[in-house]
Order: C-alpha cells, then sequence, then structure tokens
C-alpha cells in the first residue's frame, strides 16, 4: 500500500495542498474548525487498503491552502467549488464526500447542489440542516452574561487574538475540552447547563480544561502538529467561514425546501456538543425527512466532538461498509 502523498493543485481560483493514499473509487475528506487534512490521518490509510482512492485537502484557509483575505471569499459556495474544482483537478467526474464539524456542511451542500458529481455523502458530527426562515445570527441565543460562540467568532480580530496568545495551549484545550473524555458542565433537566455559551466578561477558552494527562486517543505529537500548522497560519482563515453565516443564508434562498437525495450516513458521538445544541435532538430524530437516501444514523456512545480522531477504528469500518454498499 503507498504511503500518504502531498501535493499542491489548482482549483476553483486557488492553491489547494492536499493529502493523499490509495487507488480506486474517490471519496474526499473534508476537515472541521480548527484543524487540517492531518484531522483524517486514521481515514487515509484504513481507505486506501480498503481499495479507495482517499484525498483530504487542507481546506480553503488552512494549512497549506491558499488563505484569501476577503471574508466573503468564503461562503459555502466558494467552499462547494472548491470541492468541484478538486475533482477536476483529479480527472475524476464523481466522488463521495465526507465532511466533519464545518466540513460537513460543505459536503452536505456539494451533495444538494451538485448530486451529478458528488454520488454520495457522510457526515460527522454536523446533521444536514435545511434553510430556515431567518437570518442564522438573529436566533442565537444570547444573555447578559454571555453570547453562543459563533457570535463571538462575528467581530474580526477578537477570536484570532485569544486563540493565537498561545496556539499550543489552545489546540491542547480544544481538542480535550470538546472531546468524550472531559467532564460537562453540571446541569439539572430543569436548568441546564448552556451549551456553547462565552462568557462577555472572558473569553472562548475561559471554562476549558487542562488535560492531564492527555486521552488515549491524543498525542503530544498531534498537538505539536496543530500548534505549528496555526501558529504559521493563523487562525483568521477558519473563522472566516463563520463570518459568512448569514451571507450563506441569502446565497441559499433559491434552496429553500430542497433535500439532499444521495446515499448518506450520519456518524455523531453522544457527548458531542454540537448534538447537545438547542433543537439538535429533533433535527437528528427526524434528519431522513430532509436526507431522503439516509441509510444509516451511529451516535457513538462516549465520543465527543473530534468523531474520527477519538473513534477512528469504529469511524473506519462504518465509513467502509457504507461505501462498500454503494
Amino acid at each position: 500500500m503507498t504511503e500518504v502523498q502531498h501535493r499542491i493543485i489548482e482549483t476553483n481560483g486557488i492553491r489547494m495542498h492536499i493529502a493523499e493514499q490509495g487507488t480506486g473509487p474517490l471519496i474526499v475528506l473534508c476537515h472541521g474548525f480548527p484543524e487540517s487534512w492531518y484531522s483524517w490521518r486514521h481515514q487515509l490509510s484504513a481507505l486506501a487498503a480498503s481499495g479507495f482512492h482517499a484525498v483530504a485537502p487542507d481546506m480553503r484557509g488552512y494549512g497549506h491552502s491558499d488563505r484569501p483575505e476577503a471574508i466573503d471569499r468564503y461562503t459555502l459556495l466558494h467552499l462547494v467549488g472548491d470541492m468541484v474544482g478538486l475533482l477536476d483537478a483529479l480527472g475524476e467526474e464523481t466522488s463521495v464526500i465526507a465532511g466533519h464539524d464545518w466540513g460537513a456542511p460543505v459536503a452536505w451542500h456539494a451533495a444538494l447542489l451538485r448530486p451529478d458529481r458528488f454520488r454520495a455523502v457522510i457526515g460527522l458530527s454536523v446533521p444536514y440542516r435545511p434553510r430556515g426562515p431567518v437570518r442564522p445570527t438573529t436566533v442565537m441565543p444570547q444573555t447578559d452574561d454571555a453570547r453562543f460562540y459563533q457570535l463571538y467568532f462575528q467581530e474580526p480580530g477578537v477570536a484570532e487574538a485569544e486563540f493565537e496568545r498561545d496556539v499550543r495551549l489552545t489546540m491542547r484545550h480544544l481538542l480535550y475540552s470538546g472531546s468524550g473524555d472531559s467532564p460537562r458542565p453540571d446541569s439539572t433537566p430543569s436548568t441546564p447547563a448552556p451549551v456553547g455559551m462565552v462568557p462577555r466578561r472572558g473569553g472562548f477558552l475561559s471554562h476549558m480544561r487542562e488535560p492531564s494527562p492527555l486521552p488515549s486517543w491524543l498525542m503530544e505529537a498531534d498537538i505539536d502538529f496543530y500548534a505549528q500548522e496555526f501558529e504559521r497560519t493563523g487562525f483568521t482563515g477558519g473563522l472566516n467561514w463563520y463570518r459568512n453565516i448569514d451571507r450563506n443564508w441569502e446565497l441559499l434562498a433559491p434552496f429553500v425546501g430542497a433535500r439532499v437525495n444521495v446515499p448518506a450516513l450520519y456518524v455523531a458521538g453522544d457527548r458531542d456538543l454540537v448534538v447537545a445544541f438547542r433543537g439538535m435532538d429533533e433535527l437528528i430524530a427526524n434528519l431522513s425527512q430532509f436526507v431522503p437516501g439516509l441509510q444509516r444514523t451511529l451516535l457513538l456512545s462516549g465520543c465527543g466532538h473530534w468523531t474520527q480522531q477519538e473513534r477512528p477504528e469504529e469511524v473506519n469500518a462504518v465509513m467502509i461498509e457504507f461505501l462498500r454498499g454503494l
């Protein structure tokens, strides 16, 4: 079996770094925030060994891919366009596309908008969410004391200053605190702990915990890799994805009511904070209404947000089963 290979391709007006392994039917792996192609390191080899050509790009704004300066060049249409251009650069007519965290909306919308190119979709952590009736940021929770983290990310420079103060510590805290190994805030059925809220007197990292020791799935070498990447690039590219949430809502107006009709798989951890967001339980329970081709929903017990990194063997097995069944 070949080792992971790295190269730069041209796609949709940018230069994009990709990591790839194996030969056979193509599967594209889209990472989330704040990650890189490296978040799929366990899947590349497993998929290659199972007869697939696995390709994990550094998404627009990350790693060794281009990081356009203009905020409005990070819309979902740009990101889906990057994936279409990736297929063109590889000389492939079609592909299966998978995405985790922010990569999941890219994957879902690639399958929604271009089912001619993306013949099946795998979403990790974030389910497909149909376009709502109102501008997203207007309904995000906020109080006098705190606001939803996606609102905190809106103003350029604010989150960057916090995250870039000590990049290695940021990555340690984010990776551990979002995992299934981190203790959750105390809550009761009558007074649930707020999920995803950032205190106005403090920052995103203010309530995050220091891992001691690291959980078994996370090595110091993994933190070293992420820290080196974001020390070099900063966090602006990834944060700009959040700064287009309302713009995406505007651009997707023609697709109100559209459904994802290609075969689909959804996988998440039952301790993923995304799953605990307001309304997410109902959305996941009714996902097949919006994704008629949904073949399976799998919730991994005890798994947190970093799905494919925390539970690589289980994620690899269910992905390969899904791919072979196509």
